[in-house]
Order: structure tokens, then sequence, then C-alpha cells
């Protein structure tokens, strides 16, 4: 078989979540959804549920080494998502894998904290992401309090501004964490194209939803799509999904990311928000990126 005969495959790296609201589980409903098979290579396993992470147990480099060679070796990647890294170690040894593969974009969630509020990345590895692996990829999808902290500004602007300057060729920053009727998500750009997007606020706080958009973004990437169709698509696809989330435990909620092909059932006592097919509820100038 030749290489022109195989399909595209989306390599997802990033941490185990048993419940399956975020993590590898995550990346590879977003990446089916989107019509691309997932390769997922394990960083971290994890003790969580939907009310919080308790234990963090980073898997060995070699490990991960060996695992990533033989895809790339046997099939052909064309986008790279980062999760969950778990150490420092790992995040020097995903400089040097960019580096050894720079025409694979390369999508990194930033992810410093769970869902609740803990804390899974120490001094060292924040370092690492924020000197050295940030400018390595083609986009990052920070939370606006992520941002904040990569950045040490405080507005949206002024944080892509500096996480840009390292080298970052998107920034997308999300504002799912405000308290406006409205999340509204910015996309700077290296070229000083800046878009917009305004999305209604739904009612929960959601498992797993920054895994959920930056793997359905690097899936459309992989895919051949250029940036901002990528965002503007997975913004739609994410939000559909949380909007169709279901309640599998006491906390927060679970996307439905294959709310397209398994709705969930409609039984008595079963909690599920309504969706609509066909509904696009975002606001958006689609055709004009404003110079931010």
């Amino acid at each position: 078989m030749s290489d022109s005969e195989l399909s595209p495959i989306l390599l997802c790296i990033g941490g185990h979540d048993p419940t399956g609201g975020a993590g590898i589980l995550a990346d590879t409903e977003a990446a089916r959804a989107a019509g691309i098979q997932a390769a997922t290579v394990i960083s971290c396993l994890t003790a969580q549920n939907t009310a919080g992470i308790r234990g963090l147990w980073p898997q060995p480099l070699e490990q991960i080494e060996t695992q990533c060679q033989l895809i790339l070796a046997d099939s052909q990647v064309s986008a790279i998502k980062l999760g969950l890294i778990g150490n420092s170690r790992l995040a020097r040894w995903l400089c040097q894998f960019a580096d050894e593969h720079p025409d694979i974009p390369l999508v990194l969630d930033p992810v410093l904290a769970a869902g609740a509020g803990q804390s899974v990345v120490d001094a060292t590895l924040f370092y690492q992401m924020r000197t050295h692996l940030l400018g390595r990829c083609v986009l990052a999808t920070p939370n606006l309090p992520e941002a904040q902290a990569l950045s040490g500004a405080q507005v949206p602007a002024d944080c892509a501004r500096r996480l840009l300057a390292s080298g970052c060729g998107w920034v997308l920053i999300t504002g799912t964490h405000d308290e406006t009727a409205e999340v509204i998500n910015h996309l700077y750009g290296h070229d000083g194209s800046h878009h917009e997007w305004h999305w209604p606020r739904l009612p929960h706080s959601y498992h797993g939803s920054g895994c959920t958009l930056a793997s359905a973004i690097a899936a459309r990437l992989a895919l051949g799509q250029p940036m901002v169709a990528a965002v503007a698509e997975a913004q739609d696809y994410t939000w559909h999904s949380l909007q169709a989330a279901t309640r599998t435990g006491r906390d927060q909620w679970t996307p439905n990311r294959l709310f397209r092909l398994e709705p969930p059932p409609q039984a008595q006592g079963y909690a599920v928000s309504q969706y609509r097919p066909g509904d696009d509820p975002c606001r958006q100038n689609r055709d004009s990126p404003r110079r931010a």
C-alpha cells in the first residue's frame, strides 16, 4: 500500500479520564464526529469523577515515545492534539518531537487545572509549557484564566499578543469562565487578524468542554480545513455537544459529542438539554476578520 492510500489520522496525546467526560475519550469522540480516526497515547492516568480530580500518575516517557514513534511510522498523522501533559520531562520531549516533525500541526489545550479547579501542573511544567512548548504550536486554546496565567496579562487582546510573541501561530481564548450572558471567544492570528464569536451561555458546568473544542479543531485541521473555518465549525459542534449534554455524575455535566449519531433517550427522569437539528445560535462576522 502506498502512503497516498492512507487515511489521515489525528494523534491525541493526553490523560485518561475514567468518567469519559474529558481527556483521551473526549478526543476520540470529537475526532470521530468530525470524520477522522484518532490514534491515542495516554500521558497520564487519573483518578477523577465529575466533581474533580484526586490523583494523577504520569506514564513513563519511554512508553509514550515508543507509542508515538510506532504510530508515525505506520500512519499518516496529519495533526497532533496535546492535552494533559503531566510532567516537565514529557513537555521537553514534546518540544523535541515537534522539532522532528515540523510539518505536522500541533494543537495545544493548555490544561492547567481540572474542571473543578484543582491544579494539574507544577512550576517546572508550567515554565516548559509557557517558554518552550507554546512556541511550537500552530494553535493554543486557553480559556481566559489559562491565558492570563500563561501570559501575565489580563484582557484577551493583551494575553494573545504575548502568547503569539512566543511563536504560537494562533491563539483561541474562550470566555467560558466569565459571568456574562454570552460566551465570547476570540481567535487571534500571527498575521494580526482577530475573529470573534458570540454564543448563548448554557446553564450548566461541563466536564471536558475544552478537550472537546481543541480536539474538534485539530480534527478539522488534520482534514485540511483552514484555521478560521476549522475554529468556527468546531465551536458550533462543541456548543451543540454541550447543549445535548447528559448528567452522568452528580456534579459537572458530560458533553454528548455523538449527538448527531446517538441522541440520548427521552426517558422519564432522564436529564438532557433539548437540541433541534439545524439550530445555529452563533452570531459571528464570518467573512471579515477584525484587526486586534
